[in-house]
């Protein structure tokens, strides 16, 4: 009886070491262990739950199982943990910048797919398509036409308002009707550091050329006429910033609701922020129109242009990959799909084919500036820390703790070690 005790709990202890093994191993390579299983990693929070049932009818419909996961982790972070413990996503969304830094180790060849010929916004590297444009996404001035009514007693034309003193007469003509602060600003380092300033990338003609002068000396950044434009106009915001008095303390959440809702008529964001402000008592007459600036010729195009990217992991088997490609093909090409995209999620799609209607009023604008070609490009490839060290230092200036010169060096001194990434 002993003999067969002992025995029995050997074989207790070796199974035990054989699924403890077997888990490891699988958790290395869930996607390739998972059989046939379509993994997915989405880093866009707002559309986690709509992901979570797309996933559950495409699994149903097209008998493929398909799993979606998400990560409050940075893209970069999260994705260089996977690849640590060799578990990669068979499809994986993620920002621009990496499909630069993981693409051409990582990512399938997506060149002879059909979707690429019906979309501007697919990335390349060394000649070859390895990202999917997700959607299309932009910066500007968030307005409220009713409450730029309700105060002026004129129907609101965004298209008037191109040059910083036509935001300010705007602004005191609002406040001389009964809001003195008409302006909401967002303290967020993200918002501060990788949207508004990113701006300042964007509209010079090559910004590459444009970093590497601040990076050498040969650019001042307190001179430069594109920082002084957009920084004058910042001025004009912050001076009129319902918060003005504990600026940092502003929460993102309030501040749309109030734009939404009317108490506010301007605030710096992106067609995002619809995700926050369609559950309030939102007004009619919503929109988004590039930011004012003596900046000609630019003052009339919103910045943006694809915005997140999935990619197809090369590790996985050429089952999965197909799967996923099937997966991205549905999106575009099936009705299914684009209902997903466009109604479902509220995204802009990027693909010419897609004739859906953008129903949210701040998407509508973008789909609007996109179609006649009035986008200025994204700047995809400042660094991991370029909006927390900016950003940060955009804050102080936000808060009054700094003048525009102290910022400009900040910012400089930040550029002195900090490298534009791979592209």
């Amino acid at each position: 009886m002993k003999k067969a005790l002992a025995m029995m709990l050997a074989l207790v202890m070796v199974l035990a070491l054989v699924a403890c093994g077997g888990g490891n191993s699988e958790g290395g390579n869930s996607s390739s262990a998972s059989g046939a299983t379509l993994t997915i990693f989405n880093s866009k929070m707002e559309i986690q739950s709509q992901m979570e049932e797309m996933a559950a009818q495409y699994s149903q419909e097209k008998g493929v199982p398909v799993e979606v996961y998400y990560s409050s982790d940075t893209v970069a972070a999260h994705m260089a943990t996977k690849y640590a413990s060799n578990d990669p996503y068979v499809l994986a969304m993620v920002d621009a910048k990496d499909v630069y830094s993981l693409g051409a180790e990582h990512a399938v060849d997506l060149s002879g797919e059909k979707w690429v010929g019906d979309t501007t916004q697919a990335i390349s590297v060394d000649g070859k398509v390895l990202g999917f444009p997700v959607c299309v996404e932009a910066r500007g001035l968030l307005y409220n036409g009713d409450a730029i009514k309700a105060a002026t007693g004129k129907d609101f034309d965004p298209s008037t308002i191109k040059t910083t003193a036509d935001l300010q007469a705007l602004i005191n003509e609002i406040a001389a009707g009964g809001m003195a602060l008409p302006v909401g600003l967002q303290k967020e380092d993200w918002s501060l550091g990788a949207h508004y300033f990113a701006e300042i990338y964007e509209l010079h003609d090559d910004p590459d050329a444009f970093i590497a002068g601040i990076k050498d000396g040969s650019i001042k950044l307190a001179d430069d006429k594109v920082f002084n434009a957009m920084m004058d106009t910042f001025d004009v915001l912050k001076e009129y910033n319902y918060a003005k008095e504990a600026p940092t303390s502003a929460e993102r959440e309030v501040t749309e609701m109030k734009l939404a809702e009317g108490d506010l008529c301007f605030k710096f964001g992106g067609n995002w922020d619809w995700s926050n402000m369609v559950d309030t008592d939102y007004t009619e007459n919503l929109g988004m129109m590039p930011v004012p600036s003596d900046l000609d010729g630019y003052n009339t195009k919103l910045v943006g242009g694809g915005s997140k990217y999935f990619y197809i992991d090369n590790g996985v088997s050429e089952e999965l990959q197909q799967a996923a490609k099937d997966f991205l093909n549905w999106l575009v090409y099936e009705a299914d799909g684009q209902d997903f995209l466009v109604n479902k999620c509220s995204l802009v799609p990027a693909f010419s084919n897609i004739t859906l209607s953008v129903s949210d009023p701040l998407g509508a604008s973008v789909k609007s500036y996109a179609d006649k070609g009035a986008l200025v490009g994204n700047y995809n490839y400042l660094p991991d820390d370029h909006y927390a060290k900016v950003g940060a230092s955009f804050q102080k200036y936000l808060a009054g703790e700094t003048d525009r010169a102290g910022f400009a060096q900040e910012v400089t001194e930040y550029w002195a070690t900090a490298e534009v990434g791979a592209h």
